[in-house]
């Protein structure tokens, strides 16, 4: 009767719907540090590198290390209680943040959100493929990860509402502590109204015993799939920009015109992401699994030629000369970047053993989050103050911001060997799967 009932395709909707929400509070959570990074850093005087740290290497250390244990727990445990208390967790560190009155403190608030996010994805992951085919994989995975762009639209949004009266009055310890508190009920909802699917469920037709291989073997079996690596680093290093830029673009856009309006900028970002992010991904995670019926390696090649157009136009938004311009182009940028999410995890998922599915998330997280989320923003942050050496605040953004959009370069590469070497690893997992398995 469970496995009737949690594949229900309107059980399973309204919980990919809840899960898409939950993965929303967790960027809503990452995001509102870069959109307010202005304000913070006057008020407890920051440096740029300081501030890339912050909202990079800080945050990205123990969210990439406390993540493997947390999925070693989910493959083996209840997933709705793991992400219920993580839920609770990072949200109560976010209201926490807004009680921080210097560096060590706020990046002591920021370790504690990068422990409960890590007990986000990963029970997600496995939550959601084993109420979804293969073949439909991708589609719901880029319905979760549409939580990304949702959730940086209502930070955006979120933020504009509790400003105060002008630019001026901007009380970013209140918005952190109202979405704090707003977390933390959410995490009651998830507890309350999710039941636990049975593992493997989708991929077998009749009800079956999966055989639970030990835990080093199966990492072992994971680590040596190529199609797994190169798609781990397309994204990490694909993201490593896109984490850059979305880090020092209110900065960059307060620099490039001083009089706009400031809560009618976070509107518009807000709306641009809510629509150019939310399309692109949406859109991506489609084209793959239709594409990808007629040859497997689409889930490579949508995702290289995306990042491929990323390139010129990330740069491009950089340079332009008006706040109007920036955000035409930021809105094309977002369309492109969102493409290569949903075929990225639908390979982290189909290509793992069952029951290695969220640590395959969790591990495919360590890779990106080190590289991209600990990387990117503290490599930027730092580059910016390397040329203010010899440049204003705003012409050391646009140099800096160049040459990390570079990384994109790798990236698309990765992705191209994805293409190359997905079809046997696709046929491999399938093959593993069945054999893992007893009646």
């Amino acid at each position: 009767m469970e496995k009737q009932n949690t594949h229900k395709k309107s059980y399973r909707t309204f919980v990919l719907i809840l899960l898409t929400i939950v993965y929303g509070f967790n960027f809503i959570d990452r995001q509102i540090v870069g959109i307010l990074a202005p304000f913070i850093q006057e008020d407890l005087g920051l440096t740029n590198t300081e501030l890339g740290l912050l909202i990079g290497l800080a945050f990205a250390v123990l969210y990439t290390t406390v993540a493997i244990p947390i999925a070693w727990l989910a493959d083996r445990y209840n997933r709705v209680n793991i992400l219920s208390i993580a839920l609770a967790t990072w949200s109560g560190f976010t209201a926490l943040t807004g009680l921080a009155n210097n560096f060590f403190q706020i990046a002591i608030a920021r370790m504690g959100v990068g422990i409960g996010e890590a007990g986000g994805s990963p029970p997600s992951h496995s939550i959601i493929s084993d109420m979804y085919s293969k073949e439909e994989r991708a589609g719901a995975l880029g319905v979760y990860s549409m939580g990304i762009p949702l959730g940086i639209m209502a930070a955006y949004f979120a933020t504009a509402a509790l400003l105060g009266s002008s630019s001026d009055d901007v009380d970013w310890r209140k918005i952190f502590i109202f979405l704090g508190l707003t977390g933390i009920a959410l995490a009651v909802v998830v507890r309350l109204v999710l039941r636990e699917p049975i593992r493997g469920a989708m991929e077998f037709e009749e009800k079956v015993e999966i055989v639970q291989p030990p835990f080093l073997e199966s990492l072992k079996i994971l680590l040596k799939i190529p199609a797994w690596w190169a798609m781990c680093f397309g994204i990490a290093l694909g993201s490593f920009a896109s984490y850059s830029s979305s880090a020092f673009h209110t900065k960059f856009l307060i620099a490039l015109d001083p009089t706009f309006n400031f809560q009618t900028l976070v509107i518009i970002l807000g709306i641009i992401n809510g629509v150019a992010y939310v399309g692109g991904t949406y859109f991506g995670a489609k084209l793959a699994d239709k594409w990808g019926k007629k040859d497997i390696r689409a889930y490579g090649w949508v995702p290289a030629i995306a990042i491929t157009l990323c390139l010129p136009i990330g740069i491009i938004s950089f340079w332009v000369d008006s706040v109007e311009m920036n955000l035409f182009w930021s809105a094309l940028f977002l369309v492109f970047i969102g493409v290569y999410l949903g075929p990225s995890f639908a390979i982290a998922q189909t290509l793992a053993p069952i029951k290695m599915r969220a640590m395959s998330t969790a591990l495919f997280f360590f890779i990106l989050n080190m590289i991209a989320l600990g990387g990117g923003p503290t490599f930027t942050g730092w580059l910016i103050d390397v040329f203010k050496e010899n440049y204003n605040d705003l012409e050391s953004m646009r140099y800096a911001m160049s040459v990390t959009f570079c990384i994109f370069i790798p990236s698309v590469l990765s992705f191209l060997i994805v293409s190359k070497v997905l079809p046997e690893d696709w046929s491999a997992a399938e093959k593993r799967n069945l054999e893992s398995t007893t009646e």
